[in-house]
């Protein structure tokens, strides 16, 4: 070999040499090419980036997709869209009217649904109820231009839990405006003249479009199973008109679900090229039994007075099923609304669950055996020592779903709304993505979406403790907590339940509880509790019951004592004026106890003993002691309790007679009408529990002066006497925005609970476990120091709580009695309104309640 070559050989190899770590370095630094659980190579877990989300609040999300743009459309007039279907931006106005962004003249243009419901009437007087849309393209549409093509929107306007109307407009361009055309369907209708409460239109058949059908020979004339044996709507068997979905079939044929609550779900054909309903025109039976109406179509779930709503169905080509997804329960946050699935190998039925149960009830029955629940309330719950901050992450009456297939991903999604632990009424939506289990049942992803794609994931990498929530069968508001499991290396699940577990194929996922076999996948997700990206399991068993877990890291006994004592805190332990709560459970089953220096301060359990205003503050020391298996650690607190501070009367309302603040401190309340911004209104005196009282009819309130609040410490206590309990009706209420008050409520929408209900940082319901009756005098007393709350009824403590809305920052926050900007005002007597500054004490409220004696 020569010198040359030699030469020319050694700097190659050089090169190669050079070249070779800056090719594993590149790797090493391009994330694509890095390991994680959805790889071969075990425990290497390469995070990636954070997602990043922008929410918004529309209820009853329908999804569809223009484009590259994803879009929602919602009640109330409310729509948002997206790229990613985690970043949404609102572009419409809500009620907005004229002007409307979806609607133009709002109530010109939808004047032919608004004839029968929906506008200023009943449930809706002062107001719009246009609910729950459905949009879709419709190729074969015949615009009136002669063109083809357009967006239709079918959407609700309602005015009483049975009187609806399903309306439909239509747009060339999806974000409107839409111009109406005509309403397919009402309900709710009499057979003879009637009226309801607040309302001037007369129910009666004939006033709805079916006299028209008759007419022009649809219907041979009205049926008689619509009206109950004394003419009212028999709604145990019809639907509340609402709810509507288009959908077409594998055949191309069209077809609208609709329909709530008690009578059911139905299903009407509809005239691609018009958007009208072609209606049955007589009375029938399916081949299995379920009933066929004339007007209403065909019933395909429900019925019986028993819950179910916001139906959609989906058509999978590659199961070759329609799905059908209802949500049972109420939707309020008391309310345990749950997501459920049926299917058909045919649009118009039979639907059947997972046991083969129809989804029409048999009888005036339980539903909640019947369907595959998908979803429920819930909670990854966040223990002492777990990562993240907060109580974790987890759902409150999520539904009203709908459902996107991408056909070019072959992705599907979840789309609906919810409500979340703690924060009262507040919702937003939220899409998971779907998967098919081995029997072509869908499962939803524990978390929401993230742009995860299922893949293969390596059978090392699902060894571990696991937080796990079993979603049951029941329509309960309860809210079901996580416990812990394990799966173990030798295929075995231990812990708080047990069972056994495997991996088929690349991602399918068979886990076996207390004898129960569930399937599903394994997959991928982002833990917004932790922040990191973990593997989970979502899996339904043969029952429709389903299943989540959500891995954790692996940790010793050592770690998890040091993860405990590192994150457990107390708070402002130097300024204590409330009870403590004390932990007693860390993660992962770790036990934490107390102990206390000295119980006459702080026992135990967190008991305080307060001193009387004018005392010295009192100290004690309490020690937690944190054990797990062999391992343990201590912590102490120093607590120092404050005495009760002095409450001085800023404002007394004697109504003796008149609305004058007999301290001085505050001007003269004044009348106003229906609303805290109105004029007019009548108020009258009668006999109160001292002297005189002032009488509420029910159409006026007082406003009275802004700024009698300006503090985060103050107290409330009155008289009331109400000859009418209506929900959502205020007694006291406080504003420094319209979405920022708190609201003295003697029936809520918490169980109709009397109780202090506030909108602001946060939803807050402080419910006093009771309603207080008509035609009595109760005594209804609140103090707020420093985002701690209590509520009294009599003198007697009914609702304890912290993290109340710090509402009265400002010198000229609202003030009325009676009234606010949205609801019923109320009918009944009000005495003896005292405001305070400071946070009166339990005795001191005692002592008011019993001004009477």
């Amino acid at each position: 070999m020569n010198k040359r070559l030699i030469r020319v050989l050694t700097l190659l190899f050089l090169m190669l040499m050079l070249l070779i770590p800056n090719m594993v370095m590149g790797m090493e630094n391009n994330p694509d090419s890095q390991p994680s659980d959805n790889s071969n190579k075990p425990q290497l877990d390469y995070q990636g980036a954070a997602p990043i989300f922008q929410d918004v609040s529309v209820h009853d999300p329908s999804i569809i997709k223009d484009g590259d743009t994803y879009y929602v459309f919602g009640s109330h007039i409310e729509a948002a869209k997206s790229t990613d279907l985690m970043n949404w931006t609102r572009f419409t106005n809500g009620y907005t009217t004229p002007g409307n962004v979806l609607y133009g003249n709002l109530s010109e243009n939808l004047a032919g649904s608004f004839a029968w419901a929906g506008e200023n009437d009943s449930d809706s007087k002062g107001g719009y109820a246009v609910w729950a849309p459905d949009v879709f393209w419709n190729d074969n549409y015949k615009n009136d231009d002669g063109t083809t093509g357009a967006y239709m929107m079918y959407y609700s306007a309602s005015s009483t839990y049975i009187r609806s109307a399903i309306g439909y407009a239509v747009s060339k361009n999806i974000e409107g405006p839409y111009t109406y055309k005509d309403t397919v369907v009402y309900s709710g209708f009499t057979q003879d003249d009637a009226r309801d409460n607040n309302s001037v239109i007369n129910k009666k058949w004939t006033n709805t479009n079916i006299q028209a059908l008759i007419d022009n020979g649809t219907l041979t004339g009205p049926s008689s199973r619509w009206f109950n044996s004394n003419g009212s709507y028999a709604n145990g068997m019809f639907p509340n008109a609402i709810d509507a979905n288009l959908f077409y079939d594998a055949d191309g044929k069209l077809w609208m679900s609709y329909g709530s609550w008690s009578g059911g779900i139905f299903l009407l054909e509809v005239d691609a090229t018009t958007g009208e309903a072609i209606y049955p025109g007589e009375d029938g039976m399916t081949a299995d039994g379920r009933h066929v109406d004339r007007y209403f179509g065909t019933k395909i779930a429900g019925g019986y007075t028993k819950s179910g709503e916001g139906p959609y169905i989906v058509y999978d080509n590659n199961t070759g099923y329609y799905y059908l997804y209802v949500t049972y329960a109420w939707l309020g946050a008391d309310g345990g609304y749950n997501m459920r699935t049926f299917r058909s190998t045919s649009p118009d039925g039979p639907y059947v669950d997972a046991q083969g149960l129809n989804a029409v009830l048999p009888g005036n029955t339980d539903n909640s055996a019947f369907g595959n629940k998908l979803m429920a309330n819930f909670l990854f719950e966040r223990k002492v020592g777990d990562p993240g901050t907060g109580i974790g992450v987890g759902y409150v009456s999520p539904g009203h779903n709908s459902v996107y297939y991408d056909a070019e991903t072959g992705k599907q999604f979840l789309v609906f709304h919810t409500r979340f632990p703690q924060t009262g009424e507040m919702h937003e939506v939220r899409v998971h993505q779907m998967f098919m289990n081995k029997d072509s049942w869908p499962v939803a992803a524990p978390y929401r979406y993230t742009g995860e794609t299922l893949g293969k994931v390596n059978l090392t990498n699902l060894v571990g403790e696991y937080k796990f929530i079993n979603h049951g069968k029941d329509n309960s508001a309860t809210i079901r907590n996580s416990v812990f499991i394990r799966l173990n290396q030798d295929l075995t699940l231990s812990g708080d339940v047990n069972g056994s577990w495997k991996k088929t194929g690349h991602n399918q996922a068979e886990i076996t509880v207390d004898g129960v076999t569930y399937d599903g996948v394994f997959v991928r997700l982002w833990d917004p509790t932790s922040k990191r990206y973990v593997m989970t399991f979502t899996a339904m068993s043969g029952e429709g019951v389903s299943i989540w877990g959500s891995k954790l890291l692996d940790k010793t006994d050592e770690e998890i004592v040091a993860d405990v004592k590192n994150d457990l805190n107390l708070g402002d332990t130097a300024n204590v004026i409330f009870n403590l709560t004390l932990p007693t459970e860390g993660t992962r089953h770790s036990e934490i106890t107390w102990l206390t220096s000295d119980s006459n301060v702080v026992t135990e359990t967190g008991v305080i003993n307060r001193p009387e205003a004018g005392s010295d503050p009192v100290t004690a020391t309490l020690t937690a002691k944190i054990t797990k298996g062999e391992t343990a650690a201590t912590k102490s607190f120093t607590i120092t309790v404050l005495p009760h501070k002095g409450a001085g009367l800023a404002a007394h309302y004697a109504f003796e007679d008149n609305l004058i603040d007999s301290t001085d401190n505050f001007g003269t309340g004044t009348l106003t009408g229906n609303r805290i911004d109105n004029t007019g209104g009548t108020i009258s005196y009668a006999d109160g529990i001292n002297g005189k009282a002032a009488a509420f009819d029910g159409a006026s309130g007082v406003r009275l002066p802004n700024g009698l609040i300006s503090s985060n410490t103050y107290s409330v206590s009155l008289w009331l006497k109400p000859e009418e309990l209506t929900m959502y009706t205020t007694t006291f209420f406080g504003a420094r925005t319209s979405s920022n008050w708190v609201s003295l409520v003697p029936k809520g929408p918490v169980g109709e609970n009397t109780m202090v209900w506030s909108a602001g940082a946060r939803w807050y319901d402080a419910i006093t476990g009771m309603t207080i009756p008509t035609g009595e005098w109760a005594h209804l007393a609140f103090s707020v120091d420093n985002g701690n709350i209590r509520v009294y009824v009599n003198g007697v403590e009914k609702f304890i709580g912290t993290n109340f809305n710090n509402i009265f920052t400002t010198a000229d926050a609202s003030f009325s009695l009676g009234v606010n900007w949205w609801d019923t005002p109320y009918k009944g007597f009000i005495d003896e309104l005292r405001i305070y500054e400071g946070a009166l004490s339990p005795i001191e409220i005692s002592n008011l309640a019993k001004a009477n004696e």
